[in-house]
């Protein structure tokens, strides 16, 4: 097994248990590999500090799986792993659809495993644990027994490892539109075509949060998706809901959806980009009870910050014109850029220039299915804050 060195004070964060080796803090490399072997990596003083798989090809040149010098990774190991992590899940959240393995957090590096009902869908982001693949789909089918499997490999992000985009049945095909439900509610889920693996698990607690302030309410669902936080409204009591979404596709989900549901009356959607409608809508002067913000991330890189800061400026001024006196305002962010502190900034700039208070009600983050390790900041990325507007 080939042996990692990292340079003279490179690497700290590594040894305090961040999971990732860029290539600009390793000194050497003893003995011969192949791009997604297990390699075991040392500190300057030749001190262990964990095994992982390597990739020259990437910037995040290794990935700790284990700090464990005598654990090897094999079937076991990812059997282990995973029924720890479904474990975690059953103890913590509802598991009728659910994140069942979220990547570092879970001790699996840049590996995703998605439950919806009786259906999986898995990622693999990196060239070290797509090699593990078909060992992943038969500990799963071990461990949770699904109907089916489908990869949702059609992301750009695993090119910079030198894979290609695949999608695709990793079991017997079935009707990849999958009806499940959550906190009550009812949704099919386009696991071939939808965004990310087809629905945004990560706000499923806060959908439930909605519950008290959405009752007789004009509700405004701006990124509405497939209707996730509209529905939530018209299932916990809203007088009315406008969900509205760039996309055609993602617009005609949220109406079968709503149908599903019995709610195609209190539940209306239409595709427009919100940038454009509600800054017309203000001054036209709609207004509602509730406006819900839950954009796609801005930012993905420290570098656009500043553009994104622009974005969630604007976006949260417009939706705060759009309220009633005393409205609330449910404000997202899923940059982990964005940082919490830099976000509540923002939305407070927004206030000043909308001239409005704001009062917090709530703040979360993403669910207990997404769970952060403080030793790697990349977990936490989800901001989640219901405000007062006065």
């Amino acid at each position: 097994m080939a042996k990692v060195y990292l340079g003279y004070k490179k690497g700290l964060r590594v040894e305090e248990g961040h999971p990732w080796v860029y290539s600009n803090e390793i000194e050497k490399i003893d003995g011969d590999y192949e791009a997604g072997d297990i390699v075991e990596v040392y500190n300057f003083k030749g001190r262990f500090i964990g095994k992982g798989y390597i990739n020259p090809k990437s910037q995040i040149t290794v990935r700790i799986m284990t700090r464990n010098k005598d654990e090897e990774i094999n079937e076991d190991f990812f059997r282990k792993r995973i029924e720890t992590a479904y474990e975690y899940r059953k103890k913590t959240i509802e598991t009728t659809c659910c994140r069942v393995v979220f990547g570092e957090a879970d001790f699996l590096p840049a590996l995703i495993v998605d439950k919806y009902g009786d259906y999986l869908v898995i990622q693999t982001l990196a060239l070290g644990i797509d090699k593990w693949k078909d060992t992943i789909v038969k500990v799963l089918n071990e461990v949770i027994n699904p109907k089916g499997i489908y990869e949702r490999n059609d992301v750009p992000v695993r090119e910079l490892e030198g894979l290609s985009q695949v999608k695709g049945f990793l079991s017997a095909p079935f009707d990849t539109t999958v009806e499940t439900s959550e906190n009550g509610v009812k949704f099919f889920v386009d696991i071939a075509e939808g965004q990310k693996t087809g629905y945004f698990l990560d706000q499923k607690e806060n959908r439930a949060s909605l519950k008290d302030i959405v009752k007789g309410a004009d509700v405004l669902d701006c990124f509405c998706h497939t209707g996730s936080f509209s529905l939530h409204a018209g299932y916990y009591g809203a007088k009315s809901v406008l969900g509205i979404d760039v996309s055609e596709h993602a617009v005609e989900f949220a109406r079968r959806n709503a149908q599903l549901n019995n709610l195609s009356d209190v539940c209306k959607f239409e595709a427009h980009n919100a940038f454009d409608v509600l800054h017309k809508w203000a001054k036209e002067g709609k207004r509602y009870d509730v406006v819900i913000l839950d954009p796609p991330a801005f930012t993905k890189s420290r570098s656009a910050i500043e553009g994104a800061l622009r974005g969630y400026k604007e976006i949260n001024l417009r939706g705060m014109k759009l309220l009633k006196p005393g409205g609330f305002l449910i404000t997202c962010s899923c940059s982990h850029y964005m940082y919490p502190e830099l976000f509540m900034q923002v939305i407070m700039d927004a206030a000043r220039d909308a001239k409005k208070t704001i009062r917090q009600i709530e703040y979360r983050t993403q669910a207990k299915d997404h769970p952060v390790l403080w030793n790697s900041g990349e977990t936490l990325y989800l901001k989640f804050l219901i405000l007062q507007v006065i």
